[in-house]
């Protein structure tokens, strides 16, 4: 009679992709006519914090975060996470149409590659154990494999934003999705500490008395600021249609990394499993390279170039003629 528990799960994880994928949109248009009247936001700006298209775009992506996270009460990990690929396509055909960002056929074969390879990461991870108390997690994010993790990871978080961001930020998408990703990664495991406090607390098991609670609050708040920041930058300077795919691949990835070796998942995996998320790896890996090339084949119009489009009648009738003149210099 009722809805089961894997279904209620199901619709929200399609909700929170179709929430998550306008509000990159959203996002984008709001950081347009930000530029277009202040500091842009992928050169440090923030004057897209005055513009309500952009927090239009963040209440959506906030409504479609949280459906995610209530779908993962309901229905495991195995059913939810593939599904934020929706996000990827939905994204890709409201940019088509609102911001006119198209992806060329490498590109579309590119998108799927990532897609098709996270869900086959996705599908073969490794099943985790679910901590009883935050405690218990706390026991498990201090050990030392996870911690090793932690400190290559803020490591490799300050290399990028102090080194290579100012060098090359602007031209090479993976700085600002790597932090992105990174810090999300931490973000998960602390949000999933959270979760389980809120859901013992509401069952009658105090965890808000432990300090370890508040304490991966205030890192679940340090890192979605992180990643928001950073985010931002990247959808001000490249194609939404190449951040959200590129974001949902790193971050996918670099999130059942970090899980596995938090909550010790690898131990027991037999080797088909392994082959086939090595398989995955490679799959999201040529997919990602794929859709680099894909935009370096659109170079923006050299300095000097002036282009006209020039109508003109024909037997056939109208046609189109581009003439492209280009200066030289000349002493």
């Amino acid at each position: 009679m009722g809805v089961s528990e894997n279904s209620r799960g199901l619709i929200l994880a399609v909700a929170s992709s179709v929430f998550i994928g306008a509000s990159f949109i959203l996002k984008k248009k709001g950081l347009k006519r930000a530029g277009a009247n202040g500091t842009r936001a992928g050169v440090g700006g923030y004057t897209y914090l005055l513009e309500p298209l952009w927090w239009a775009g963040m209440v959506t992506m906030i409504v479609g975060e949280i459906a995610n996270f209530v779908a993962y009460v309901y229905a495991p990990a195995v059913l939810v996470t593939p599904l934020g690929a929706l996000s990827i396509i939905i994204s890709a055909v409201l940019a088509h149409f609102m911001l006119r960002e198209r992806l060329q056929k490498m590109g579309v074969v590119g998108c799927v590659s990532c897609v098709v390879g996270s869900v086959v990461i996705v599908i073969h991870a490794p099943q985790e154990h679910t901590p009883s108390s935050v405690q218990e997690i706390w026991a498990l994010a201090t050990q030392p494999a996870f911690l090793i993790y932690v400190v290559a990871t803020l490591s490799v978080v300050l290399a990028l934003i102090l080194y290579f961001e100012p060098r090359c930020g602007q031209t090479n998408i993976l700085v600002y999705l790597g932090i992105c990703s990174l810090m999300g990664s931490i973000t998960v495991v602390s949000i999933k500490a959270i979760g389980i406090a809120i859901k013992l607390t509401l069952e009658g098991i105090n965890q808000i008395a432990y300090p370890q609670t508040w304490f991966f609050f205030s890192v679940a708040v340090i890192c979605v600021i992180t990643q928001l920041n950073y985010l931002n930058r990247a959808l001000d300077t490249f194609n939404a249609a190449i951040v959200s795919p590129v974001y949902y691949v790193m971050f996918t990835t670099l999130t059942i990394i970090a899980s596995a070796i938090m909550f010790k998942d690898w131990s027991g995996q037999d080797v088909s499993s392994i082959a086939s998320e090595l398989c995955g790896f490679i799959t999201v890996l040529s997919g990602t390279i794929i859709l680099h090339a894909t935009r370096e084949q659109e170079p923006a119009p050299p300095l000097g170039t002036v282009t006209w489009y020039v109508s003109g009648d024909s037997l056939k009738g109208i046609e189109e003629h581009l003439i492209t003149v280009q200066s030289s210099d000349e002493q």
